[in-house]
């Protein structure tokens, strides 16, 4: 057994997983075995999700009564609410998000179905606490926006698909055509990509027989970092230091010569442009259409990706998928804080996929380590210290 370190894992299987792959000198993704391009063009957020839980595109009956499920599961225990209403809205939303999820298995239970060791064999529970998680992670993060200015969330819809419903919870009308289709396109573009951070986190505590709750809460944590889930917002920000599109060739060498970040430029998987920030980059130009102007932070982004283009291009640094999806949220109205969270009501299907599939021949990780510190030595008296 080898005992080489490698920092961050990198490189390191963790595990078998029939999920998603990367192509990443090819820049593919696919889920399943479907090109991720294919899908955000052709599928939809409910389509997806049921792709990824069960591994195969669903009939259209099969995918009717999903979609039905996910319709009935909206709605939130009061006390749910009451929580939330008692957190600080000074707090990131993530942090809500963690708390609230991390709240509902003591509202919903079912962990004794856990705690006897064959729970990869309980397809129905599995299926319905997937059903339940998905559907509610969207509600509490499109109420929290409501909660935290002061006001009574909007009650979900069961005449709206996903995407529809979302979107009319967060802003309080009903969306138009356009909007949903960007945002159902982003549940799928950010719904699953193999063994990243947070998935790896939801393995981990998986392999533990961890409440389906906790799982998802502490996958939440972790996207919530800057180098995960948080970059989206970080690239809005960087945008607005540029502030013009002739300024980003000259910014940009400021920061390559001070060897700092270039928010959603670069991915450890992808040698080329990241597939799904291709696809965001379309449905940004499509937004831009439709609205009669270009954003300046379109522009701005569209050039500095020119500059950096010329000079990281020759060393595999492309754009991500963060570089275009904060830009898109945020022409639809969307605070940047909440970028994120809209990232972990996508990727929970992903999370949960590979929850179904840990617990379908589980073993809990226990890694090792290389230690470096003191031999033993016997205790010091503090007389003598």
């Amino acid at each position: 057994m080898s005992s080489e370190y490698l920092p961050g894992l990198a490189g390191v299987p963790a595990t078998k997983s029939n999920i998603s792959s990367i192509d990443g000198e090819e820049g593919i993704l696919a889920y399943r075995g479907y090109d991720i391009m294919e899908l955000a063009e052709k599928s939809t957020f409910e389509e997806t999700a049921l792709l990824l839980l069960d591994g195969c595109l669903p009939s259209q009956s099969m995918l009717d009564d999903f979609d039905g499920q996910l319709r009935s599961e909206r709605r939130l225990k009061y006390k749910i609410r009451s929580i939330m209403k008692n957190l600080p809205t000074s707090g990131h939303p993530m942090e809500m998000l963690q708390t609230a999820v991390a709240s509902l298995g003591m509202f919903y239970g079912g962990e004794e179905v856990l705690s006897d060791g064959v729970a990869g064999n309980d397809l129905e529970y599995i299926h319905s606490m997937s059903v339940k998680i998905i559907s509610r992670m969207a509600t509490i993060v499109a109420m929290w926006e409501h909660i935290r200015n002061g006001y009574d969330p909007i009650e979900p819809r069961d005449d709206l698909s996903h995407a529809a419903n979302f979107l009319y919870m967060l802003k309080g009308k009903e969306p138009d055509e356009m909007a949903v289709k960007v945002m159902d396109a982003c549940f799928v573009l950010h719904a699953e990509h193999t063994i990243n951070a947070s998935t790896f986190a939801a393995m981990v505590c998986s392999s533990t027989l961890a409440s389906p709750f906790l799982v998802i809460a502490a996958a939440i944590g972790t996207l919530a970092g800057p180098l995960h889930g948080g970059a989206n917002q970080r690239v809005v920000e960087m945008l607005k230091d540029i502030k013009r599109p002739e300024n980003a060739k000259a910014w940009l060498d400021k920061q390559l010569a001070g060897k700092k970040v270039v928010w959603g430029m670069g991915h450890r998987e992808y040698k080329t442009k990241d597939p799904r920030a291709i696809v965001l980059q379309k449905l940004m130009v499509e937004w831009s259409e439709k609205q009669g102007n270009l954003s300046p932070e379109f522009e701005t982004a569209l050039r500095l990706e020119e500059a950096c283009e010329e000079a990281l291009g020759p060393k595999g640094v492309f754009p991500n998928v963060d570089y275009y999806s904060g830009i898109l949220y945020k022409e639809m109205g969307i605070a940047p804080d909440q970028f994120t969270p809209i990232f972990a009501v996508s990727r929970v299907a992903g999370w949960l996929a590979h929850w179904r599939e840990q617990l379908s021949d589980n073993r809990i990780f226990r890694p090792t380590q290389i230690y470096t510190g003191e031999e033993v030595r016997d205790y010091t008296e503090m007389s003598k210290r």
